[in-house]
């Protein structure tokens, strides 16, 4: 079952700049925020020094609605058009795998289903219309 579907904004690098624009132009409350830099350490991918301060995810609430950020990983460039995008998030693995193949068809995933530090399934495809999805089963069921 789907939990929620928020709007997801991708910054290049300017994803702290952001978080204070909205907290400040829309009343946001800054629910979370975390860096590259305080992701578990993979030593067989360090985080480059210039991605530390980078916004890996933000959670703000706007009103009643959940806004998600999160910048762009130095070398990846933010293509035109994937500034926005929309999380959805399912609350068991079996639904999360049917509704990412169903987004997938005629579309292209950018990023397999697989096991995150945040969800236990996670994957981003953009569909065949051009609309970027990432796709996550809740880290709790609900």
């Amino acid at each position: 079952m789907v939990q929620g579907i928020n709007s997801y904004i991708v910054t290049n690098g300017n994803g702290q700049e952001a978080v204070k624009l909205y907290e400040d132009a829309l009343g946001a409350q800054v629910l979370h925020i975390q860096t590259f830099g305080e992701m578990p350490e993979d030593p067989n991918h360090p985080i480059p020094a210039e991605a530390k301060d980078r916004v890996l995810h933000a959670h703000l609430k706007v009103g009643g609605n959940d806004l998600m950020l999160s910048d762009t990983f130095p070398g990846q460039p933010l293509e035109l058009g994937d500034q926005v995008g929309i999380a959805v998030i399912i609350s068991a693995p079996e639904e999360t795998k049917v509704v990412f193949e169903k987004l997938s068809v005629g579309g292209q995933i950018i990023m397999e289903l697989q096991q995150t530090f945040w969800s236990p399934l996670y994957g981003q495809v953009k569909d065949k219309f051009g609309v970027t999805w990432q796709v996550s089963t809740a880290d709790e069921p609900q």
